[in-house]
C-alpha cells in the first residue's frame, strides 16, 4: 500500500504533505482501479451536487421541453407524464449511483461495463458504452445550446412585441457564438469550474422557484380550474391513439433528466468521490424531479387554453404562457438564459468522457485528447474537440426539427450507455461488484431490471416521429444521427478495434493494483 501511495503521489508531482488525507485515500482507491491521479481534487460534495444539478437544470429543461406534453395530452400530460417517468428514471439513477460509489473514476460508465461484463464480452461492452455515451454527451451539448439560442430568440421576440423574429441564419450565428464562449470558459482550471457550478445552482433554484410561484399567483382569472389542470386531456400530435400520444410526452422528462452521470465523470476531481458521486447523482435527480413536477403543475394551471398557446409565434410556447400571465417585463425578468451555464457544465462533462476514453486509446487522435494542460491541469484539448463536434451537429439548426432530433439522439445515446453497465451488473456481474459506501444490496437486481426495461421501451419510442403523418419537415432525424455513429463504431469494432481494444488500460505499473478493485478474487479466475 505504501508503494502505491508513492507512485500516485509522484504522478501528481507534489509532496505527500501537500495532499490532504481524504485526497490521499481517493488517489489510493483510484490506483486500485488502475489509474494515476492527474487532476486536482477541488470539487467538494456541495459543488459535485451543484455540477450534477447544473446539467439537469430543471428550469431550462421545463422551459424548452414544455412543448412535448402541450402537444401530447395538454394539461394531463404536463402533470402525469413527468410524474410517471420520474419513477423509472430514479431506478436508473440509483443503479448508476451504486456503480459510481464502487468505482469512482472519470472513465465512468464504460469502465463499469468492462468490469461487470464477462471476460469474453468485457471489451465489446466497454466499446458500446463508450461510443453511446460520447454520442449522447456531444449531442446533448448541442441540444442544450440550441435551447439557449431559442431562449434568446424568444426573449427578443417578446421584447419587441413580435416585430423582430430572427431567421435560421441569425440563430445559427448565436449558436456558434455560444459554443465559442463556452469553449474558452470550460478551458479554465478545476477551481474556477467548481465555483461556477455554485453560481449556476443558485440561479437555477432562484429562477425555478420564482417561476413556480409567479405562474401560480399571477395567473388570476387566466388560471385553469383544478379539474382541467390535473385531468384535461387534449391530443394534438396527429396520432389517433391517445395512449401512444401520451407516451410521447415522456420525451420531456427523459431529455430533462439526462447528464446525471456527470458526477461519475468528475470523480477524479472530487474529494471523497466514492461517497460524493452517488450522493450527487441521487440528490441531483430527485431534487430535479420534485422541482420539475411542481413547475409543470404551475405551468398547467397557468395554461388557460392549450389551442391558444399552440398558435403562438414564439420559438418556445412556454414563453407565451409567461407573457400572458406576467406581461412583457415580468416575463423577461424570469426568462433568464441560464441555459448558457448549463451548457458549460455539460461541455465539461463531455470533455472528461472524451479524455477518459482517449486515455484508453479508444478514440481517433487519442494522443491529443488525453493530454492534460500543464497550466490548468484540465484536458483542454478534449474540451475543444467536444465543442467542435457539437458545433458540427449545430448545422441541423437550419431544419425545423433540429431540436427534436438532437434531443432524441442525446437521450438515446446517453440512456443506452446508462443501462449497458447496469445490464452487465445484473447478469454477468452478480458477484463481481465490491460495494462502495452506497450500496443497494438485494434491491440492486429488481431496481436494475426495472431501469433496463424502461430504457429499452423509451429508446424505441424516441425514434418515432412526433406526428403520424410525417414528412420531410416533421420526420424525427435522430435515427440518422444515432445510426451514423452506430455504423462507424460497429465498423471500427469489426474491422479493427476487436483486434486491439481490450477495455480500460491501467496506467499505473504497481503489482498491488494488477487486479481490479471492482472484482472479487474468485471471479477473476473465471
Amino acid at each position: 500500500m505504501t508503494e502505491l501511495k508513492e507512485v500516485i503521489t509522484d504522478s501528481a508531482s507534489v509532496s505527500q504533505d501537500d495532499i490532504p488525507s481524504l485526497h490521499q485515500q481517493d488517489n489510493v482507491l483510484l490506483g486500485k482501479l488502475g489509474y494515476k491521479s492527474e487532476f486536482k481534487r477541488e470539487f467538494s460534495l456541495l459543488e459535485t451536487i451543484s455540477f450534477s444539478m447544473s446539467i439537469l437544470a430543471v428550469s431550462c429543461g421545463i422551459t424548452t421541453g414544455y412543448s412535448y406534453p402541450l402537444l401530447s395530452g395538454g394539461h394531463f400530460a404536463m402533470v402525469w407524464a413527468w410524474f410517471i417517468a420520474c419513477i423509472f428514471i430514479t431506478c436508473v439513477a440509483a443503479s448508476m449511483a451504486e456503480l459510481a460509489s464502487s468505482m469512482p473514476t472519470s472513465a465512468g460508465l464504460y469502465y463499469f461495463s468492462a468490469k461487470m461484463a464477462s471476460k469474453e464480452r468485457s471489451a465489446l461492452a466497454s466499446w458500446i458504452t463508450g461510443w453511446s455515451n460520447i454520442t449522447g454527451q456531444v449531442t446533448l451539448i448541442c441540444s442544450i445550446n440550441f435551447s439557449c439560442t431559442e431562449l434568446i430568440t424568444t426573449a427578443i421576440a417578446m421584447g419587441t412585441d413580435g416585430r423582430v423574429v430572427l431567421g435560421s441564419g441569425a440563430t445559427f450565428g448565436i449558436l456558434m457564438a455560444i459554443h465559442l464562449s463556452q469553449s474558452i470558459l470550460c478551458s479554465a482550471g478545476t477551481r474556477i469550474l467548481a465555483r461556477m457550478t455554485i453560481v449556476t445552482l443558485v440561479l437555477i433554484l432562484t429562477t425555478t422557484i420564482g417561476a413556480i410561484v409567479s405562474l401560480l399567483v399571477c395567473a388570476g382569472d387566466q388560471r385553469a380550474s383544478s379539474k382541467d389542470a390535473w385531468t384535461k386531456f387534449e391530443n394534438n400530435t396527429g396520432w389517433s391513439n391517445n395512449v401512444w400520444a401520451f407516451i410521447l410526452a415522456f420525451t420531456s422528462p427523459m431529455w430533462s433528466l439526462t447528464g446525471y452521470d456527470s458526477a461519475a465523470h468528475i470523480a477524479e476531481e472530487t474529494a471523497g468521490a466514492a461517497r460524493a458521486a452517488p450522493i450527487a447523482i441521487l440528490v441531483g435527480v430527485v431534487a430535479t424531479e420534485i422541482l420539475g413536477w411542481l413547475y409543470y403543475i404551475a405551468a398547467s394551471y397557468a395554461t388557460s387554453s392549450v389551442p391558444d398557446i399552440m398558435q403562438s409565434k414564439l420559438a418556445l410556447p412556454l414563453g407565451q404562457v409567461f407573457l400572458n400571465v406576467l406581461g412583457k417585463k415580468g416575463a423577461l425578468i424570469l426568462w433568464c438564459s441560464i441555459t448558457f451555464l448549463c451548457g458549460c457544465s455539460q461541455a465539461v462533462d463531455a470533455s472528461r468522457v472524451i479524455f477518459a476514453f482517449s486515455r484508453d486509446n479508444a478514440l481517433p487522435g487519442s494522443r491529443w485528447w488525453k493530454r492534460i494542460n500543464h497550466t490548468t491541469q484540465t484536458p483542454v484539448n478534449a474540451v475543444w474537440f467536444a465543442m467542435i463536434l457539437s458545433a458540427i451537429c449545430g448545422t441541423l439548426v437550419f431544419s425545423t426539427t433540429a431540436f427534436n432530433s438532437l434531443a432524441s439522439a442525446s437521450v438515446i445515446g446517453l440512456y443506452i450507455s446508462y443501462v449497458t453497465p447496469i445490464y452487465c451488473r445484473v447478469t454477468w456481474g452478480k458477484n463481481k461488484l465490491q460495494p462502495g459506501p452506497f450500496n443497494l444490496g438485494w434491491w440492486s437486481f429488481p431496481i436494475g431490471w426495472i431501469g433496463i426495461v424502461w430504457v429499452a421501451f423509451m429508446v424505441v419510442m424516441l425514434l418515432f416521429p412526433y406526428t403520424q403523418t410525417a414528412n420531410v419537415q416533421t420526420m424525427n432525424y435522430s435515427v440518422v444521427i444515432v445510426m451514423a455513429v452506430f455504423i462507424f463504431a460497429a465498423g471500427s469494432w469489426v474491422f479493427s478495434a476487436r483486434h486491439w481494444f481490450t477495455g480500460p488500460i491501467p496506467n499505473i505499473d504497481v503489482q498491488s493494483v494488477s487486479s481490479s478493485y471492482s472484482e472479487k478474487p474468485d471471479d477473476r479466475e473465471k
